[in-house]
């Protein structure tokens, strides 16, 4: 089965399918010492749509899936493509308001979910929710206790269970064109926005790095965890898919676990934003595993520096590869390959995907030529068909010709790669997570002893960018950086919290008295001190 074959013809269920028919006993997924292979996958798929399409889910209803990375989203999604149903994936760390505004917007029928993570008790949260969200009518939990249900909760397992032999009738003919997930993304003003993401938008960017980054179906993949995110959803789990490969599942990224599973199961892929492979190389220096299977790595979502870069190659993973992905392209864009200059590879990210065109433009929209600094914009078979529900917010995105506004900066070079200078948007790429100032300040506004609030990113090793929330206190009041950080931590994930608090006298400003942000991010930078501080 070639991937040129599989990418634009083939819809969700039957690349399974076929998997599961020609190499029923290869492992797709690792998780927590258990494998589960492709025939096994396809299978428990099967049965999960059975059974809701039993509890009356109907192609074109929407369903949040709100899990961790773990089988149970795997079977889901899988499950949902042979329904026609659309996947609304959600990051179980979402606080309580952002979770319950997208469940909203989104008019999910039915929720998906983990029974407690993180110290959150989601079987708790869903009982205030629920009467809160007329459209939501069935809640799934995913967990092991031994709990009385509803005729509007069940668990995963019994559900599976339940649809067993049971006829589901035919999968739902897969239009490639057709509306398959909606993953929210943060806008402009760090308020949330449903990228509306299609069969074929996914299978392309996942063909696309597959290909690019040279999968095979021996390779096992180490670093997709917040499946929740389009590239968890695109390259993680449709790219192992198409391949044949093995996805090595954690709940969540933790250096140590990540090498010992490295170490025990010959992962030979591995994927990551810079925070992750920082982590994971001061945790190999300080207890050296075998890593020798490694052969490959692909690092997105925040600039990685040239020295840590270095450091990976020579000590984790002997060759690493850039992307420049983005959620309205359905992840990758641009990528760099194995036979690319060492220095293109260092400090691009690479050229574009197969099929997808880039250009650099004034603020104006008018074409800039080669090497000019200008917004990146991109037409291609990943780019999004629009934001949900936002009709305006979608064609202010595009120009006349189809290209989609990035907001980023950056430049084209003469052969055709792709430099990422800065962001035109506002915001902080935290450990591979966009943050939008705006935000942040606002809830910083709401406490009583703030006067003013800027928030700003800083560089960082760990993270790529910290989060330094800059305030100038009311006249008289007491308040700390631990004080503040819970405030924000009351409503705002958890990686939105400022890292850095700093009190100020006044800020610096313009001379129409606007937030001079640069100088403001050069003073928390040279020694993470401030005047007033």
């Amino acid at each position: 089965m070639a991937l040129s074959d599989l990418a634009p013809r083939h819809s969700l269920t039957q690349m399974l399918e076929e998997r599961a028919r020609e190499t029923p006993d290869d492992d797709f997924l690792v998780f927590r010492d258990q494998a589960y292979t492709y025939g096994q996958v396809a299978e428990e798929a099967r049965w999960l749509a059975a059974a809701l399409a039993n509890m009356g889910i109907e192609p074109g209803d929407r369903v949040a899936v709100i899990l961790p990375g773990c089988p149970e989203f795997v079977l889901s999604l899988f499950a949902l493509a042979r329904l026609g149903v659309v996947l609304v994936p959600m990051n179980p760390r979402l606080a309580e308001a952002e979770l319950r505004y997208m469940l909203r917007h989104s008019e999910a029928v039915c929720a998906i979910t983990v029974e407690s993570l993180y110290g959150v008790d989601y079987l708790q949260l869903f009982e205030e929710l629920l009467p809160q969200l007329p459209e939501l009518q069935y809640l799934v939990t995913v967990g092991e206790e031994d709990l009385w249900y509803d005729d509007r909760i069940y668990q995963f397992e019994d559900l599976v269970s339940a649809g067993r032999g049971r006829d589901e009738g035919a999968p739902v003919e897969e239009d490639p064109d057709e509306l398959f997930t909606i993953v929210y993304t943060s806008g402009t003003t760090g308020k949330p926005k449903g990228v509306e993401l299609t069969r074929r938008n996914l299978l392309h960017a996942a063909e696309a790095t597959t290909r690019g980054v040279g999968i095979r179906a021996d390779d096992r993949i180490i670093g997709v965890t917040a499946l929740f995110h389009v590239f968890g959803l695109g390259p993680g789990v449709l790219g192992t898919a198409l391949t044949g490969a093995t996805l090595v599942l954690q709940e969540e990224i933790e250096p140590a676990e990540s090498l010992d599973l490295i170490e025990s199961y010959g992962v030979t892929v591995h994927y990551g934003v810079p925070m992750i492979f920082a982590a994971e190389l001061n945790e190999q220096r300080n207890s050296p595993r075998d890593l020798s299977s490694l052969r490959v790595g692909l690092v997105a979502g925040a600039p990685m520096r040239e020295d840590l870069f270095s450091a990976v190659e020579a000590e984790l993973c002997p060759l690493l590869l850039t992307a420049y992905s983005l959620t309205e392209t359905a992840s990758t864009l641009c990528l760099s390959l194995s036979d690319d200059p060492g220095q293109k590879r260092r400090f691009t990210v690479g050229r574009p995907v197969q099929d997808t065109s880039i250009r650099v433009v004034e603020e104006d929209g008018s074409r800039l030529p080669v090497e000019s600094l200008g917004e990146l914009m991109v037409k291609g078979p990943g780019v999004m068909r629009g934001y949900y529900r936002q009709p305006r917010e979608t064609a202010a995105s595009f120009d006349e010709e189809g290209f989609f506004r990035t907001g980023d900066l950056g430049i084209v070079d003469e052969e055709g790669y792709v430099h990422l200078v800065g962001r035109r948007k506002d915001v902080i790429i935290r450990g591979g997570s966009n943050v939008y100032p705006r935000e942040v300040e606002d809830r910083l506004h709401a406490h009583p002893a703030v006067l003013e609030a800027a928030v700003v990113g800083v560089r960082d090793d760990l993270l790529g960018e910290a989060i330094c929330a800059a305030i100038v206190p009311m006249e008289g009041a007491i308040v700390t950086e631990e004080e503040v950080q819970e405030w924000c931590r009351e409503t705002l994930a958890d990686h939105k919290v400022p890292d850095l608090v700093r009190f100020l006298d006044a800020f610096p400003t313009t001379g129409t008295g606007k937030i001079r942000r640069v100088e403001l991010t050069r003073l928390v930078e040279a020694g993470r001190t401030l005047p007033g501080s």
